[in-house]
C-alpha cells in the first residue's frame, strides 16, 4: 500500500519526464533555428542536435515505462535529475563551454530536485552541477576537445581567472537556486498537506452532518429567501408523504400553507398537516432565520414534529383519568345496586314457587328474575373493567382454555347451534397468562364471534403459533369468524368503552378484553378478513 509521500512523488516525476522531453526539445530546436539566422551562435549540428533529442527520448520513454514499478522511488528520482544533468553538461560542452548560451539549462535539474527531494536533493544537485560545469570548463584544455571535429569543438578557454569566475558565479547561483526551491517546495508541501487536511475534515464533516440531518427524528426544511425549499430531511419525508425531488425548489406556501410566522416565545403552533395522502395529522413546528455564507437574510429552516403519538397518549391518559372516576363511582354502584338487586331476585324467586301465582303472573316473575341476573352481569363486567386485577402469570394449556371457554360460550344465550368452533393448533401448545383472564379473554372474543353468525351460522377458526421476533419469543393467536365484519368507520373505536352495535350490548366486552392484554404486556388488533368477517389478532410475550 503506497503512502501520500510516495503518490505525490510518482506524479511528479511523470510531469518531470514529461517536462524534460518538451524543454530540451524547445530550446534545442529554438536555438537551431536561431543558428541558421545568426551563424555566429556557438551550437552543434543539426545532426549532432538530432542524436542528442533522440537520446533525451528513449531516456525519458524508458523511465516514464518503469516508474510504475519501481520501489525505491528516491533512488529513482536522484537519477533521473544526474541523468538530466549530464544531458546539460552534454548539451552546454557541445554548444561552446563556458562560451555557451546554455549554461543556464543547469538551473533546471537543481530546481526539479529542489522540488522533489527538498533541501538535500537540491543542495546535492547543485553540487553535482556544479561540478559537472567544472568538468565541461576543465575539458576545454584537454587533448579530448582537440581532437573533436572543428564544427562542434567548442571555443578553448585559457585564462584560469576566467574559469574560476565562471565556476564561482554559476556555483553560487546553483546552490541559491536549490535553496529557494526547497523553501518553495516545503512551503507547497505544507499547503498540500494542510489543504488536504481540510478537505478530509470537510469531508467528514459532511458526511456527519448529512447523515444527522437524514437521521434526526424532527423534520427539517430549509428554505431560501423566495421561499422556495433547498432541502428536505428523511423525516420531513415521513411526516409529509413527499418525497425531497417531489418538493424541492417549490414555494413551501403552496405545499404547506399552515406555515406562518414564529409564535410568541416560549410556545410552539400546533397545526393540522394535510399529506400527500390527503390525510390529516397533528403537527407542532417552529422556524428561524438561517444564517447563509452567502449573506441570504431571508432563509429559514423549519423543524416540524409529529404530534399523532403524543395526542394518543394525551387520550389515553385522558381515559385512564375517566377510568379511574369510573372505579370510583363504581364501588357505590355495585353497593347501592347488588343489595337492593339480590333482594328483587330473592323476592321474585320466592314468588315464583307460590302454587296460588298464576301463570300471567309466574311469566312476570321469570322476567324480573332474567333481567336482575342480567343486571348483575353488567355489574359485574362494570367492576371487573374499572378495577383490573393484577395478573398471576403461569403455564397453561392453550387448547385447555379454548375448549372449556367454547363450552361456556355454546350454551349462552343467543348462540346459534349452526356455530362451531375449528382449532388449529400444534399439540401440547402452552402459553404464559392468568388462567382465570385469558379464559375471560376468550369466551369474550368466541361470544361475539357467535353473535356476528346467529343469522346464518359458521364456523370459527382459532389458530397459534410462536414467532420470534426482535423483542424475544410470542405466542400469536387469532380468532376469525364468518360474520359481515366490522364497519369500516368503526375498527378503531369498538375497543372504547361503552361502544357497541348490538342493542343489548353493554360496550366493555372487547374494552376489557383488550385491558387484559395490555395487563400482560401484549398486543391485540381487530380487522375484516380478505374473506368476509372479523378477525381479532392478539400477542402474548413468552419467558
Amino acid at each position: 500500500m503506497t503512502t501520500y509521500k510516495e503518490d505525490y512523488l510518482r506524479r511528479q516525476l511523470k510531469w518531470l519526464l514529461l517536462i524534460r522531453v518538451v524543454i530540451l526539445s524547445l530550446i534545442l530546436g529554438i536555438s537551431s533555428l536561431l543558428q541558421t539566422k545568426a551563424p555566429n551562435i556557438n551550437l552543434p549540428p543539426p545532426r549532432t542536435i538530432i542524436v542528442t533529442i533522440l537520446a533525451i527520448y528513449v531516456f525519458s520513454l524508458a523511465s516514464a515505462a518503469g516508474l510504475n514499478r519501481v520501489r525505491r522511488l528516491t533512488l529513482f528520482t536522484y537519477l533521473q535529475i544526474m541523468a538530466d544533468t549530464v544531458f546539460v553538461a552534454v548539451i552546454v560542452y557541445l554548444s561552446g563551454g563556458s562560451q555557451s548560451i546554455l549554461t543556464f539549462m543547469f538551473l533546471f535539474p537543481v530546481i526539479s530536485a529542489g522540488l522533489l527531494l527538498m533541501r538535500t536533493g537540491g543542495l546535492l544537485a547543485a553540487s553535482f552541477s556544479l561540478l559537472s560545469y567544472a568538468v565541461v570548463l576543465s575539458s576545454e584544455n584537454t587533448e579530448v576537445a582537440g581532437r573533436l571535429p572543428l564544427e562542434i569543438r567548442p571555443l578553448l578557454s585559457t585564462n584560469l581567472d576566467v574559469l574560476l569566475q565562471h565556476v564561482a558565479v554559476y556555483g553560487l547561483s546553483f546552490y541559491l537556486v536549490a535553496i529557494l526551491s526547497a523553501i518553495l517546495a516545503t512551503r507547497l508541501r505544507l499547503t498540500e498537506e494542510a489543504l488536504s487536511r481540510t478537505e478530509r475534515d470537510f469531508d467528514r464533516l459532511s458526511v456527519l452532518y448529512k447523515q444527522i440531518f437524514d437521521d434526526i427524528s424532527s423534520g427539517i426544511i430549509t428554505v431560501d429567501a423566495d421561499g422556495r425549499i433547498t432541502s428536505f430531511n428523511r423525516a420531513a419525508e415521513r411526516i409529509t408523504g413527499y418525497r425531497p425531488s417531489e418538493v424541492t425548489g417549490r414555494p413551501i406556501g403552496s405545499l404547506f400553507p399552515d406555515f406562518s410566522s414564529p409564535a410568541p416565545a416560549g410556545q410552539r403552533p400546533i397545526i393540522d398537516l394535510t399529506r400527500k395522502d390527503g390525510t390529516t395529522i397533528p403537527v407542532g413546528y417552529s422556524w428561524t432565520r438561517l444564517n447563509m455564507p452567502d449573506g441570504c437574510e431571508d432563509c429559514r429552516v423549519y423543524t416540524l414534529q409529529d404530534l399523532s403519538t403524543i395526542k394518543k397518549m394525551e387520550e389515553q391518559v385522558k381515559q385512564s383519568e375517566k377510568m379511574a372516576a369510573i372505579g370510583e363511582i363504581a364501588a357505590g354502584i355495585a353497593h347501592e345496586f347488588r343489595n337492593p338487586l339480590a333482594a328483587i331476585s330473592g323476592a321474585a324467586q320466592v314468588l315464583t314457587q307460590d302454587e296460588q301465582l298464576s301463570a300471567t303472573n309466574r311469566s312476570l316473575m321469570h322476567i324480573v328474575c332474567r333481567e336482575c341476573a342480567r343486571l348483575e352481569a353488567h355489574i359485574g363486567d362494570f367492576l371487573q373493567f374499572s378495577r383490573p386485577a393484577t395478573p398471576e402469570k403461569r403455564w397453561i394449556s392453550l387448547r385447555r382454555e379454548l375448549t372449556e371457554s367454547w363450552e361456556v360460550v355454546r350454551r349462552s344465550q343467543g348462540v346459534s347451534e349452526q356455530c362451531a368452533l375449528a382449532m388449529d393448533l400444534p399439540e401440547n401448545l402452552d402459553c404464559w397468562a392468568d388462567q382465570h383472564q385469558i379464559r375471560q379473554v376468550f369466551i369474550n372474543l368466541l361470544h361475539n364471534a357467535c353473535l356476528a353468525m346467529r343469522d346464518h351460522g359458521g364456523t370459527v377458526r382459532v389458530s397459534a403459533a410462536e414467532k420470534s421476533g426482535p423483542n424475544g419469543v410470542r405466542l400469536e393467536i387469532s380468532v376469525r369468524d364468518q360474520g359481515h365484519g366490522l364497519p369500516a368507520d368503526a375498527v378503531d373505536e369498538i375497543w372504547q368503552p361503552f361502544f357497541t352495535t348490538r342493542e343489548n350490548g353493554t360496550g366493555l366486552g372487547l374494552a376489557i378484553v383488550r385491558q387484559i392484554i395490555d395487563s400482560h404486556q401484549g398486543r391485540i388488533t381487530a380487522a375484516n378478513a380478505d374473506q368476509g368477517g372479523a378477525v381479532f389478532t392478539f400477542s402474548l410475550p413468552l419467558p
